[in-house]
């Protein structure tokens, strides 16, 4: 599975302290996107599955912390891997997010209706659809752009994200090998300059 990252605590996206993982590989290409850099899968981001989810098995023991988001790039086009990591992983975790940029209704079409079910079956709130730039708005909660939904896919209750959505965008930076890395939703800026008469 090709993965760029892996964080913790996070707690900018999505309600509680989080670990965090982004995907290389996408395909859409948005403008404006966030990570053009988690658009291409290289060699060294290739992770063996059972690795990463001992990983993750590992991290929640020691730490505590039993939340997961999974980011990316676009963490469904890598559908199988994705099943196999939550399927192994889903007994330390009470809260698993998951964002793409595909919609709810393209997926069954997309990564194969059996996936789609199991998937389901293992995601507790699906964050879906392209991010469209002029649609980012500062009141957009743990969204980037105001199309993007927020879907419940597990029965437990979901009052916390509830909460979370109605408080603002957070961002919390991580410094890791002398680089900085801001994580979370940001805001679109519009930077306008006077011109000059010459």
């Amino acid at each position: 599975m090709f993965v760029s990252q892996m964080l913790a605590p996070v707690v900018s996206l999505g309600p509680g302290e989080r670990i965090a993982i982004w995907t290389s590989g996408c395909s859409k290409h948005c403008a404006g996107c966030i990570s053009p850099e988690l658009r291409m899968q290289l060699p060294e981001q290739d992770v063996d599955v059972d690795e990463l989810a001992q990983m993750l098995l590992d991290t929640a023991h020691v730490h505590g912390v039993h939340r997961l988001t999974v980011s990316g790039g676009d963490p469904l086009e890598q559908a199988p891997e994705l099943v196999k990591l939550l399927t192994t992983i889903r007994c330390a975790y009470d809260d698993i997010l998951v964002y793409t940029g595909f919609t709810f209704e393209e997926l069954p079409q997309v990564i194969g209706a059996d996936t789609w079910e199991t998937l389901k079956s293992l995601i507790d709130v699906l964050i879906d659809g392209p991010y469209v730039d002029e649609l980012n708005v500062p009141d957009c909660a743990l969204r980037g752009s105001t199309n993007q939904r927020v879907i419940y896919l597990s029965d437990r209750p979901h009052d916390d994200y509830d909460q979370y959505l109605l408080q603002p965008r957070q961002l919390q930076n991580f410094v890791q090998d002398g680089t900085v890395n801001t994580v979370g939703i940001a805001n679109r800026y519009h930077h306008e300059f006077p011109v000059k008469e010459v």
